[in-house]
């Protein structure tokens, strides 16, 4: 199936998903550049990659928004409502427990791996209701999304008590999974 048979809602998330794949490659072509044990490259030669990473990002959130916000559901795998407040809970709870038991500093990537899993779960539902996933393909993408988030979480609260070079591929992670999950609901819209 080609992009250009998918309806509008379908076609939107669609082009998000590359969107936000685009956005991990410059974020980790970024970190591979910047944050390299020896012999890092730091200042604007490398930050640039962070303008595209960003406008890429937020052309995702925006095309994602509107493909979900668009769809016709007749069927939800998650009750209305429940992911976004779902998603603001879980970030304040996380950012309780991750800097007062783990004494972790709070920086960007909890926001971004809590708002990915967000993202991603609403696209399931959507693709779910829409009628584009089965129950028994939107299932176990929800649980992908899940444990993604949480191997992210767990690399979120270890960095800054990891060396410089397992610090360096701990903080690849999340990016790579992100890529790889989003790579593969976009390949399964495509069956």
């Amino acid at each position: 199936m080609s992009i250009h048979d998918f309806d509008f809602p379908v076609k939107q998330i669609f082009r998000s998903n590359i969107l936000l794949i685009v956005c991990c490659a410059f974020y980790l072509a970024w970190w591979l550049l910047a944050f390299r044990p020896a012999g890092a490259v730091k200042g604007m030669k490398t930050g640039w990659l962070l303008i595209p990473a960003f406008a890429a990002g937020i052309a995702a959130v925006v095309l994602a928004v509107q493909g979900i916000r668009s769809a016709p559901i007749e069927a939800a795998l998650f009750p209305g409502g429940l992911l976004l407040w779902g998603g603001v809970a879980a970030y304040f709870i996380l950012l309780a427990v991750t800097g007062l038991l783990f004494q972790r500093q709070v920086t960007t990537e909890l926001f971004l791996i809590v708002g990915w899993a967000v993202l991603a779960l609403s696209e399931i539902n959507t693709l779910y209701g829409v009628g584009r996933f089965s129950r028994g393909m939107a299932v176990p993408f929800a649980v992908v999304i899940v444990a993604a988030a949480l191997i992210s979480l767990v690399c979120y609260v270890l960095y800054y008590n990891l060396g410089d070079r397992a610090g360096y591929f701990d903080g690849m992670i999340p990016l790579l999974l992100v890529a790889l999950v989003t790579a593969g609901i976009s390949a399964a819209m495509t069956v």
